[in-house]
């Protein structure tokens, strides 16, 4: 198997920390030494220009869907040219009463190329197939609902 690595790095700033005021932004960083910006979400002090957590959860689930999608409609050889979500996370009580990512809805849009073109069926079943093979998918509570 694997393990997959983050860094977060945090520091107090000139606002000081104290139970109302406090900055939330802080480094991530990966392997490779790619570094994102990270911060809270607006409604809880955040900074609109980094990325929240529930934005990563969200996008992470996209992403692995995509490349699940791109592996399995390799394998049956088909054209794919291009592919673009918009995926939604929906932030709610959960039925425990507490907040939480319960729903995460993915919306592809994929353009192939030849002569081998998936009608609506087969579209359904790649997805379908890229849904459960999805590590992320399968390591989230929240339920995903692809929507072609």
């Amino acid at each position: 198997m694997s393990e997959h690595r983050a860094s977060i790095a945090w520091q107090v700033d000139a606002q000081g920390f104290s139970p109302t005021v406090y900055n939330r932004s802080h480094n991530i960083g990966f392997e490779g030494g790619v570094q994102v910006r990270g911060t809270a979400a607006p409604d809880f002090g955040g900074n609109p220009e980094d990325v929240d957590p529930e934005k990563l959860l969200v996008s992470a689930v996209a992403s692995c869907h995509m490349l699940t999608f791109l592996a399995v409609a390799a394998k049956k050889r088909l054209q794919l040219v291009s592919y673009d979500d918009n995926a939604v996370g929906v932030l709610e009580k959960n039925s425990e009463g507490k907040f939480a990512i319960t729903k995460i809805f993915l919306h592809p849009k994929t353009v192939f190329a030849g002569e081998t073109q998936p009608d609506a069926a087969e579209l359904a079943d790649l997805h379908a197939r890229a849904h459960r093979g999805c590590f992320v998918g399968n390591s989230v509570k929240a339920e995903v609902i692809v929507e072609v």
